[in-house]
């Protein structure tokens, strides 16, 4: 996944998307967990962290672009 560097770099729209991809990534590692066909816990893990960093990096463009409005 990108670091918080590279995320800054990207558009609000495509935030948005890797973070409804992530949270698919997620769902499947649930089931897959649950299912007892998980590969390997640490990709579920490295997923959560990205879902944060993304919505963090969504988070501060949109609480920029407030700040710029006003």
């Amino acid at each position: 996944m990108a670091t918080a560097k590279e995320l800054h770099e990207l558009t609000v729209d495509d935030l948005r998307r890797r973070a409804d991809e992530l949270r698919q990534a997620l769902f499947q590692d649930r089931l897959k967990l649950r299912t007892g066909t998980l590969d390997s816990p640490a990709e579920r893990t490295r997923h959560r962290r990205d879902l944060a960093r993304v919505l963090t990096v969504l988070t501060q463009k949109e609480k920029a672009a407030q700040k710029a409005k006003a």
